[in-house]
């Protein structure tokens, strides 16, 4: 299954797209992400390597702003802010039992406050 596929159904952070919610509020095209962010979703889906220790990790979702799941079906990647020496607030989350072959992904720019699904 490749990428396209994989990021093509639009779905909000909190749950399916309906009638009284914006797609293009809840969601973004990969074309849309940072060029850091279209290179750390690539990274994802070959495995690595990945910059920092943290990258991989489980994400609790302590937030629940994501569908839930079971704890350790969501791990975190830290997409790289230009000019901060820091890990910074940008960061892709994906769940599923693979991950090299997540359900689906998520971009936050302001570290977990808010999520974007990410679609084709």
């Amino acid at each position: 299954m490749g990428l396209a596929s994989v990021l093509s159904a639009p779905v909000s952070a909190k749950g399916p797209v309906t009638a009284d919610t914006k797609t293009a509020d809840t969601t973004i095209a990969v074309a849309q992400l940072p060029v850091q962010g279209q290179q750390v979703l690539t990274l994802i889906y070959q495995g690595g390597p990945f910059r920092h220790d943290k990258d991989g990790t489980v994400f609790g979702n302590r937030e629940r702003l994501l569908p839930s799941q079971p704890r350790g079906f969501y791990r975190e990647y830290t997409v790289r802010t230009p000019e901060v020496s820091h890990r910074g607030a940008r960061r892709i989350v994906c769940g599923g039992q693979v991950p090299t072959r997540p359900d689906a992904c998520y971009y936050t720019e302001d570290h977990y406050a808010s999520f974007r699904r990410i679609v084709q």
